[in-house]
């Protein structure tokens, strides 16, 4: 059962108790292995509560008062960087901007942020899933190469990244995800998993939004200019219209719990797929398609089901926004030029885009790299 309609979407995504994660894999993982079970995967009461307790982190205003000037400042470091060189691969920018600002939220600050980022891009060189088929469409032979791909990022991971975190904020806490977790009697691997949760989460989807972002305005010379002349609100209202159309994840999965409560029957798998949904003409009208910033929209719809709705709708989705506009405005005022187009891949644990190899030149007229 497939849905690409905005309406029919949110009424199965905000129908309390119907349905059950079908995405990333969720059903394969036991529920005995979790007195916690990863927020991600999760359903229900437990679920709900979680997310409550956790909006504190993401909420905007606290963002911006925490963080603001943190991200404001990796922003600028990372474009001085990429200036010092001469210029980047946006993707490979993005990766290390997207860790460091996930890193510190969630409390994982002990390794090196390249190396950390590694650990997280390795443990998605998985074998490719369907969702739609039995067993994920993987072989057993697939789900023993799975494991194998995953085990050594998990392990670098937990020793070198989530366990001297977890010692630290035994001795004193901080405002971060790993002392709220401690705080809730998390045990250390249910803090691992949360952990590659959130930070997979804060590197995969915002990592190819911003590259995503960059390639549109980096096309688009008065889109461009546009954004750069805009307040930070008309701003991320272009950042919404463009994430509307390049959903980082394309497909959310749902699994129909019970009958009666719901039009299709218990066990159906729902397909809602965020690309068609988010070009809903009743919603966007008969332009749906273009990049057209300024529709007049309420708040909540600016970005479609991008970052998903009801139980399982993305709690990051305002930090996302704050730190891709950090860096887009960073780097856009760098005065970047395009040398290669990217190549666009698609990753089936995510349903996304992958998009490599956004080479931008950032050297002075001159043809050297401007002095930091």
């Amino acid at each position: 059962m497939t849905l690409d309609t905005l309406a029919a979407a949110r009424q199965l995504l905000r129908a309390r108790g119907v349905t059950t994660q079908a995405g990333f894999t969720a059903e394969r993982i036991p529920r005995r292995l979790f007195e916690h079970r990863p927020i991600l995967i999760d359903d229900g009461a437990q679920h709900d509560e979680h997310r409550r307790t956790l909006a504190r982190f993401f909420a905007p205003a606290k963002l911006a008062q925490q963080h603001g000037d943190f991200i404001e400042q990796a922003a600028r470091e990372a474009v001085e960087k990429a200036r010092a060189t001469g210029g980047c691969v946006v993707d490979e920018l993005a990766l290390h901007y997207s860790v460091t600002i996930a890193s510190r939220i969630v409390g994982l600050t002990h390794a090196p942020v390249e190396r950390l980022a590694e650990r997280l891009t390795r443990f998605f060189r998985q074998p490719p899933v369907d969702h739609t088929a039995s067993d994920y469409g993987r072989t057993r032979r697939d789900w023993m190469r799975a494991a194998r791909n995953a085990i050594g990022p998990l392990i670098g991971l937990y020793l070198h990244d989530v366990r001297p975190a977890i010692r630290a904020r035994r001795e004193r806490r901080r405002t971060d995800i790993i002392s709220h977790l401690i705080d809730l009697g998390y045990r250390p691997r249910e803090i691992l998993v949360e952990c590659l949760t959130y930070g997979t989460a804060g590197m995969v989807t915002t990592r190819e939004f911003i590259s995503a972002a960059c390639w549109r305005l980096l096309e688009n010379d008065q889109l461009r200019e546009r954004y750069l002349a805009a307040g930070r609100l008309e701003r991320h209202a272009i950042l919404a219209e463009i994430i509307r159309l390049e959903p980082p994840v394309s497909h959310l999965y749902r699994r129909v719990r019970a009958d009666g409560q719901c039009p299709y029957p218990a066990g159906t798998l729902v397909d809602i797929d965020v690309g068609a949904a988010n070009r809903d003409p009743e919603v966007f009208g008969d332009h749906a398609g273009r990049l057209c910033p300024g529709r007049k929209l309420p708040a909540s719809e600016q970005t479609g089901l991008s970052f998903g709705d009801g139980a399982h709708r993305c709690p990051g989705a305002p930090l996302a926004m704050l730190e891709a506009d950090a860096l887009l405005t960073a780097l856009l005022r760098a005065d970047p030029v395009m040398r290669s187009a990217p190549s666009v891949h698609w990753e089936t644990l995510i349903e996304g885009y992958q998009i490599r190899g956004l080479e931008i030149d950032l050297t002075a007229p001159d043809g050297r790299p401007p002095a930091s």
